[in-house]
């Protein structure tokens, strides 16, 4: 539950909603019980997508109120998460006994130990190297427990977010903190996933979202893209989801990789190998974003009859921009602004340009009909 938000959380479906997660830079955590707000007055939605499912807070939440939910991602650490919530279907003791097993095995040197433990913090490594002994020995033990997908991705959760517990960073896994973090001294220790009661027909998907949007109908689908900074003086260095947690790539299919660089990031996360349309950061010969070219596209593809797009006010786009977009696909019909220290939700004035001249970010909602 968002303890941050208890106004919004009583008054709506979202106050029996309990989700986790990582750390993350596209987080859904503060923003869902808006969503829910935001669409508790469309009572003939079944099924939903989650288009962008990443940590899947939003399709946990989706799938706690009995929405028939898919969660849909390219990574493959996306897949687990939401194989572990949506799919899963024993008991917890099941689960516990290995959660146990695993953490009472001694833990040794080996290939996460070699490049991403250390003992001194100057080291600029992301797990003190008693912690990465121990990921060394229960990763290994997990594969030789040859255990079923859907139980797998369950134990891999939970694993992922022991790591998450000790880690040495500021949340992402492109640069390492140059003194240990506090956390980074605990003792790592798995820990059973949150799990819920699944009464839905839930379904995961690893796959570009356009081949998903085009494959399948939605009542309901959900967008949250990584729309990029509105800052003309940033580089392009912006988010890369791949290289950003290229470890938990490598936690899940622990296949030791060919790495590079001072972060010890996998070969195959390099910016031309796993960029996405929606990362990039410049405008195509008409003078539009790309990435708004591909909003543009996703929403003509969608086959839902509500679609909702978060946005924040840091992203590239004006506000007239999102709105052309989906007037020529649909019928604009809510359009909030969530302002997190006031915990309210409000219509917003209508300028070209966001709301919030001061600079600072706000959050915003655009649900339409198509």
């Amino acid at each position: 539950m968002n303890e941050s938000h208890p106004d919004i959380m009583e008054n709506t479906n979202a106050g029996r909603i309990t989700t986790e997660g990582i750390k993350y830079a596209g987080s859904k955590l503060k923003i869902i019980p808006y969503i829910l707000d935001t669409i508790s007055d469309l009572h003939d939605i079944r099924s939903v997508l989650d288009g962008f499912s990443g940590t899947t807070r939003g399709s946990q939440a989706f799938a706690q109120l009995g929405y028939d939910t898919t969660a849909n991602d390219v990574s493959v650490w996306s897949e687990v998460f939401a194989t572990c919530y949506l799919k899963q279907h024993r008991n917890e003791r099941y689960y516990q006994d290995i959660i146990n097993h695993l953490n009472n095995l001694e833990g040794y040197d080996g290939w996460f130990t070699e490049h991403y433990g250390a003992d001194e913090a100057n080291q600029k490594r992301p797990f003190q190297r008693k912690n990465t002994r121990k990921l060394d020995a229960i990763r290994d033990e997990i594969d030789r427990l040859n255990l079923d997908w859907d139980d797998k991705c369950v134990i891999l959760t939970s694993l992922i977010h022991a790591l998450d517990s000790v880690d040495s960073t500021l949340g992402h896994y492109v640069a390492y903190l140059s003194r240990w973090s506090p956390r980074s001294y605990n003792d790592l220790a798995l820990k059973l996933p949150r799990l819920f009661d699944v009464h839905s027909k839930n379904t995961v998907i690893r796959d570009d979202i356009f081949n998903t949007v085009r494959q399948n109908e939605y009542d309901f689908a959900y967008f949250d893209p990584p729309y990029g900074s509105n800052n003309e003086k940033m580089p392009p260095s912006r988010v890369r989801y791949a290289s950003y947690y290229h470890i938990w790539t490598t936690v899940i299919l622990n296949d030791k990789p060919p790495l590079f660089g001072k972060a010890n990031r996998r070969e195959d996360t390099r910016d031309n190998i796993t960029s996405s349309v929606f990362e990039e950061f410049r405008r195509d010969e008409s003078g539009h974003f790309i990435a708004m070219n591909a909003l543009n596209e996703l929403i003509k593809n969608t086959k839902a009859h509500y679609i909702l797009l978060s946005y924040s006010s840091g992203g590239r786009a004006t506000k007239k921009e999102l709105y052309d977009i989906i007037s020529s696909s649909g019928k604009l019909l809510k359009l909030v602004e969530i302002d997190y220290k006031k915990n309210v939700m409000g219509n917003m004035r209508w300028t070209n340009e966001w709301i919030n001249s001061d600079g600072k970010y706000h959050e915003y909602l655009f649900l339409m009909e198509k």
